[in-house]
């Protein structure tokens, strides 16, 4: 097994296993979030073709939509926490907030099933 998968199937392992951690103790959406993420890495760890690399952007997109839509109901929460902040946002707070996290998984997986039909992710050029 190439160095990338390994890396790829510890990464899957690592989120389920934290999704089973985040059930045990209740937050019921961010492990449904990661067992998407996880399970859809564990899926391309074991396929050999492009069909991995699709079922996990369409994955990626579902866990992006959950998290973008968290994100809408956590704006009066944030508009709360900025305001006792003398209505300052730090770059850190930005990357904290599922909305960000949300778009970010979102792109991302449409460019995973672009590239599930490119031939440069599927090194078809090789012969």
């Amino acid at each position: 097994m190439k160095t990338g998968k390994i890396i790829t199937l510890v990464l899957g392992i690592g989120l389920l296993i934290f999704a089973i951690y985040h059930f045990v103790i209740g937050i019921y959406l961010w492990a449904v979030v990661k067992l998407i993420i996880g399970a859809g890495l564990i899926v391309i760890t074991f396929m050999k073709n492009r069909y991995g690399q699709i079922i996990f952007g369409h994955l990626a997109i579902v866990a992006g939509c959950m998290l973008v839509t968290a994100g809408i109901y956590y704006v009066p929460m944030v508009a709360e926490s900025v305001k006792a902040n003398n209505s300052q946002i730090s770059i850190a707070y930005i990357f904290a907030m599922p909305l960000f996290w949300g778009f970010f998984s979102i792109f991302g997986g449409i460019c995973a099933i672009y590239h599930g039909f490119c031939k440069c992710v599927r090194h078809d050029w090789e012969v």
